[in-house]
């Protein structure tokens, strides 16, 4: 079987060993009889599955000893309403940096609960930089101030953080958690959902610090507590076990590779092959994010007309590369590389995007 160039946005290439290791115990999971998919939740050995995987979580993110790591379901989205729920207290206020179209829907969520109000917003410049740390208000007694660290539709990435003091930082991390090393004591609250860099869509992860956690509201339904899913080591309710596993294996693959600072090396390198192609094109391609804003995961660019644009993706359909469509909402083209896209992939479409110029330029 030849495997696509797979440059999906979410859900995201998995590496081929995971894949084929799921494969080899899909039908009898460790000796078992049965698969896994067909095992309680309270039973050994989906509880081995469960706990190492938190573990491997903790070693590989460098997790404080003080934070909680939680398997919930819903995706981002969720969350997006989660976290207003659980940490905007009546009469509080909560800052939302905008930097893309999923800040505006967490942003929009947060309005629903609560006073949100724009800590910073890069929409004036089509959402194409990621503000200065002095364009950003962090009021004093802010609730929290809430960030997303890579934004997937724009193709820009926070390169570094703001220090926002004693008020509690919080980041929607999905399409970039475990692309970089990340100070995670710097947040009060990460979330992510799984589909790009962790594993199957259907796992939410989230990782809090317990004295955050001390602080949520009351009289938040219990599903929709975060304090219900800590409390229960995220088995309160049937978690998503499947999904769990795979992040397990996704885990246990991004260990063998070195940990998070080989895999952050790798897509340095992954994302100069392709940004490469566009800097050295003579404008034939044009990033959308400028250069000190640039994601490693989401490269985004366009072509001198939607007419171009359209040929070029027909063609690199054909030539067996899948997902370069940009957003429905953005339009043009994006190339996402995450962590388990092999470089080999980013350096075949490179060489295809020098090719489709020198045809079509």
């Amino acid at each position: 079987m030849k495997r696509a160039y797979n440059f999906n946005a979410g859900p995201s290439a998995l590496p081929l060993p995971v894949l084929q290791k799921a494969q080899a115990e899909l039908v009898d999971f460790r000796g078992a009889g049965m698969s896994l998919l067909e095992m309680s939740h309270r039973g050994k050995e989906y509880d081995a599955v469960h706990n190492e995987t938190i573990t491997l979580l903790k070693e590989l993110m460098a997790i404080p000893a003080d934070y909680d790591v939680l398997f919930l379901q819903g995706g981002a989205s969720l969350q997006f309403a989660m976290v207003p729920m659980n940490s905007l207290p009546p009469g509080g206020q909560a800052g939302y940096i905008l930097t893309g179209g999923w800040a505006e829907k967490a942003y929009s969520e947060a309005k629903q609960f609560g006073q949100a109000f724009e800590a910073a917003s890069t929409k004036d410049d089509g959402y194409r930089h990621i503000p200065a740390a002095g364009d950003i208000s962090i009021p004093p007694g802010a609730a929290y101030i809430h960030l997303t660290s890579n934004n997937t539709l724009y193709g820009t990435q926070w390169p570094s953080f703001p220090d926002t003091g004693a008020v509690p930082l919080i980041a929607d991390m999905s399409s970039d958690i475990l692309a970089r090393p990340v100070d995670i004591g710097r947040f009060a609250l990460i979330y992510a959902g799984a589909q790009k860099n962790l594993g199957p869509a259907g796992v939410t992860l989230v990782i809090v610090r317990r004295g955050f956690l001390e602080r949520a509201n009351s009289g938040v339904p219990t599903m929709l507590s975060y304090a219900t899913h800590a409390k229960n080591n995220s088995l309160y309710n049937t978690p998503p076990t499947f999904g769990v596993y795979i992040m397990n294996l996704v885990l246990g693959w991004i260990k063998e590779q070195g940990g998070v600072d080989a895999i952050h090396k790798r897509n340095i390198a992954k994302a100069g092959h392709i940004y490469g192609a566009i800097d050295n094109s003579g404008g034939f391609y044009r990033g959308h994010a400028r250069p000190d804003s640039r994601s490693l995961m989401n490269i985004t660019f366009r072509l001198a007309s939607e007419e171009l644009e359209k040929k070029f993706l027909d063609e690199a359909k054909k030539a067996g590369f899948v997902g370069l469509a940009g957003h429905r909402s953005v339009g043009g083209c994006r190339a996402s590389a995450y962590n388990a896209v092999p470089e080999e992939t980013c350096r075949a479409l490179a060489q295809f995007m020098i090719d489709f110029q020198k045809t079509n330029g």
